[in-house]
C-alpha cells in the first residue's frame, strides 16, 4: 500500500544515461499533466517528441555541463526531476558563465509538502556550487504560482520571448537573479 504522497518520504538523486527513458517519460507526462489542456493535440504531440524524446533527453544527460535530478517516492517511482545548465535564453545579456534552471516538475498527484522546493534548491545548490553568481529562469506567462516562487527567491522579470509549442506561441516571462 502507498503511503499518502503529501507525507511519504522522498529521495533526489542525479541522473545518468540509464535513467533516460525514465527522464523522458517522466518529463513528457509532468508536462502534460500541466499544460495539455492548452494545445491542439498535434502541437501536444509534435512538443513532446521533441522535447522530451529519449535522443534530446539522453543528449541532456550525457552533456558534461548539464545536470538532471530525479526525485523519487518510497518505493522508488520517479516523481519530479529538475534539470539545469548553461543559460540559451535568447536575451542579449546572458554570458556564458550564467546559469539557467531549464525543467523543475512533480506529478500532480506528489505536489505539495515541499517537494518543489527541494527539487529547486538541490538544482540551485548545485548551479552555484561557489556562491551567488547570475542565474535565468523562462517561466510560462500565466503561471502565477511559479512567477511567484521565483520572486521569493529573488528573481525578477528581465524579458520575454515567445516559446514554440507545436505551431503554438506561448508568451514567457524571462526571470534573473543576480
Amino acid at each position: 500500500m502507498n503511503a499518502d504522497p503529501t507525507t511519504a518520504s522522498y529521495t533526489i538523486r542525479r541522473a545518468t544515461i540509464d535513467d533516460a527513458d525514465t527522464v523522458s517519460s517522466l518529463g513528457a507526462r509532468t508536462f502534460s499533466e500541466t499544460f495539455a489542456h492548452l494545445y491542439p493535440p498535434e502541437d501536444l504531440e509534435t512538443f513532446l517528441a521533441y522535447a522530451y524524446g529519449l535522443e534530446r533527453t539522453r543528449n541532456d544527460l550525457a552533456h558534461p555541463d548539464k545536470a538532471t535530478w530525479l526525485m523519487e517516492d518510497a518505493d522508488g517511482e520517479a516523481i519530479g526531476y529538475a534539470l539545469a545548465g548553461p543559460c540559451d535564453l535568447p536575451h542579449d545579456e546572458v554570458s556564458p558563465e550564467d546559469g539557467e534552471l531549464k525543467r523543475i516538475y512533480v506529478l500532480k498527484s506528489h505536489q505539495g509538502g515541499g517537494r518543489g522546493s527541494a527539487l529547486l534548491k538541490t538544482a540551485l545548490d548545485w548551479l552555484e556550487p561557489a556562491g551567488p553568481r547570475r542565474l535565468w529562469i523562462g517561466v510560462w506567462s500565466e503561471n502565477y504560482g511559479a512567477q511567484r516562487l521565483y520572486g521569493r527567491l529573488g528573481f525578477t522579470k528581465v524579458g520575454e520571448y515567445f516559446f514554440p509549442v507545436g505551431e503554438t506561441q506561448d508568451l514567457e516571462f524571462i526571470l534573473r537573479r543576480g
